[in-house]
């Protein structure tokens, strides 16, 4: 899934309770993960050394000096079709 793909299904999923355009839901996406001119908040906390942790998701950090994700419980679960 490329950018305009996650826009598109982030958009679609908050369409029962949210609000937002295409267009805000791509500035908060880059404004996460950073596009190619400017990082996102992700890439500056791994920068200053913290980590970043979504619970569920996973957590962001520096491995060895490569930005890597260590998946989280639920994320294994779902992908592995492990949910209880």
């Amino acid at each position: 899934m490329d950018r305009s793909g996650l826009i598109e299904a982030v958009t679609h999923k908050m369409a029962d309770g949210g609000d937002l355009s295409p267009e805000q839901v791509g500035r908060v996406i880059d404004a996460l993960f950073g596009t190619v001119d400017e990082p996102g908040a992700i890439a500056e906390a791994l920068k200053a050394g913290h980590a970043v942790t979504l619970v569920g998701f996973g957590s962001f950090h520096d491995q060895d000096g490569e930005a890597g994700l260590r998946p989280g419980r639920a994320l294994n679960a779902f992908v592995h079709d492990r949910i209880d």
